[in-house]
């Protein structure tokens, strides 16, 4: 079916429009368990943009998006559910606008998103292991055994760690600009 010019218009913009930052660490603050694919599906279509989970899928088999992790549902035989970072939209906004801006699925598999996944998933980790720590420190607290040194320490590694995330985005910012820079050379 092909759409009046000024309707094509209007879906092209609909389609390229990204997210603001504030917009997306919005949906990840709310979404900071997890979301199924439906749920970023929806994100993406109450936004006028289409997405289906076929596409969705295909991301995560071309390694673009991480894979999900499966979650127990509550109640007797629930099953699971697979979720997946929250950090998914923003990553699937950035893939739209490369694409957006000419380059291929290849291009953006090889020289763009290939550690960008995994970069989230180490800072989601760091938050876990940061978490565990917090909880065993309380835990001690609570039964009297107080080491006060624990709780600077855990200061120190988070600083280390948020240190080392902003290095790894910034080395990958430098491999992105140089292969957009060789792409443009061509």
């Amino acid at each position: 079916m092909t759409l009046p010019r000024g309707q094509q218009l209007r879906y092209r913009e609909s389609e390229t429009k990204s997210w603001s930052d504030d917009e997306l660490e919005q949906i990840e603050r709310a979404h900071a368990e997890g979301m199924s694919v439906q749920q970023i599906v929806e994100t993406f279509t109450a936004r006028g943009a289409r997405l289906s989970e076929a596409t969705f899928r295909k991301y995560v088999q071309l390694g673009l998006l991480p894979r999900s992790v499966r979650v127990g549902r509550k109640g007797k035989h629930r099953g699971s559910q697979g979720l997946y970072p929250a950090t998914a939209v923003r990553q699937i906004d950035h893939i739209r606008r490369l694409m957006h801006q000419g380059f291929t699925m290849e291009e953006i598999q090889k020289e763009f998103l290939f550690v960008r996944g995994d970069i989230d998933a180490l800072r989601r980790q760091l938050k876990r292991v940061y978490l565990a720590i917090e909880e065993a420190v309380h835990e001690q607290e609570r039964e009297g055994a107080d080491d006060l040194g624990v709780g600077d320490a855990l200061n120190e590694v988070r600083e280390l760690g948020k240190e080392l995330v902003q290095k790894l985005e910034a080395i990958e910012r430098r491999l992105t600009m140089r292969a957009r820079m060789a792409r443009a050379a061509v």
